[in-house]
């Protein structure tokens, strides 16, 4: 085993052990917590989506928790504006104006986690401001530049409340890896401990309860480049993860069909070659965390839905049943393209 190998090997042990942590607060949600563990590894952010009260901000409260880092912190508002972010001004106890930093650039380069609650209640403005920021790791202000190399931004929105909302648009909705839904747990045993075991009643507890920083995240770009070289896609994966995207814009030349939907004038516009990087940079960490040093196709499947499903545009007259459609077209396209 060379020295890369036995780094890897190392690195996935931590991997598994920090998702056994976050489970010990969040039950019932395994695959959610292995999908944001795989965007965590290859350093894409995350959006969780799910009804109110169903756990999204314990899990990501959990994970920034495990990671380690320095943690920052917004609430969605219909005020909030963008320089909310960056700075805000109060007066001292002198009586004089004063500005201190705000949750963005509080923490400077060691910024690991920015989790911004309920991000469809923010206006626009905010959202393009959090664009930028995610696509760039930057922001200016003070006359300087702020740069963030280990941010990854953890958001939420709950898909019930309509008012005093704002849905985030569909170039928003691009910059994040995932975009992950999350239900309550349908196991009666899990339901039944939420609700009657005191320690999930104490959510500040719960995640406090948690070890910190099991994984040094200075290292983690590091340790994610070394994934992306190490894991390998042969040539048949490719041209099935090829295939996979032409389905996304053409989905009835695959044989896609859907009995209320006219596949054939479905879509708008399909998956961004950023999307399928996105797609492929997600498939080599899921087969990095099962042990394997190749992406199989299962792999790709593992991701395909949360990487892919919130990328692709419909006709208008078929975008209001997105919520209705997304998840029957992206089983159909999987069960239509042949896999090696």
């Amino acid at each position: 085993m060379d020295r890369n190998d036995a780094v890897m090997s190392d690195w996935r042990q931590r991997a598994l052990a920090l998702e056994s942590e976050v489970a010990k607060a969040v039950i019932g949600q395994a695959r959610a917590i292995r999908l944001i563990n795989t965007a965590v590894f290859a350093r894409g952010h995350v959006l969780l989506q799910g009804d109110v009260g169903v756990g999204k901000t314990t899990l990501l409260r959990a994970f920034a928790q495990v990671l380690g880092g320095d943690f920052g912190r917004t609430e969605g508002t219909i005020d909030l504006m963008p320089n909310d972010l960056i700075y805000y001004t109060y007066i001292s106890a002198e009586g004089k104006p004063a500005v201190e930093p705000g949750p963005l650039i509080r923490h400077g380069e060691n910024l690991a986690i920015f989790f911004f609650n309920e991000i469809n209640r923010a206006r626009p403005q905010v959202h393009s401001l959090l664009l930028r920021v995610m696509a760039e790791r930057s922001v200016s202000a003070f006359n300087r530049e702020f740069r963030f190399p280990h941010l990854l931004v953890f958001a939420d929105r709950n898909r019930v409340e309509r008012e005093e909302t704002f849905e985030i648009s569909a170039a928003a909705r691009d910059r994040f890896m995932m975009e992950v839904t999350i239900d309550a747990p349908a196991d009666d045993a899990e339901r039944r401990q939420l609700m009657f075991d005191p320690r999930f009643h104490d959510t500040d507890r719960l995640v406090g309860a948690l070890a910190s920083a099991l994984v040094a995240y200075e290292e983690l770009n590091q340790v994610s480049e070394l994934i992306q070289r190490g894991v390998q896609a042969s040539d048949a994966l490719q041209a099935y993860a090829l295939n996979l995207w032409r389905a996304t814009s053409a989905p009835a030349d695959y044989g896609v069909r859907l009995s209320d939907v006219d596949t054939a004038q479905l879509m708008l516009a399909g998956a961004s070659p950023r999307g399928m990087s996105l797609l492929m940079r997600a498939a080599r960490v899921a087969a990095w965390l099962d042990g394997r040093d190749y992406v199989a196709p299962e792999d790709v499947q593992a991701v395909f839905v949360e990487t892919i499903a919130h990328r692709l545009c419909y006709q208008p007259v078929y975008e209001m049943r997105r919520q209705e459609i997304s998840g029957r077209l992206m089983s159909g396209i999987m069960a239509s393209v042949a896999a090696p």
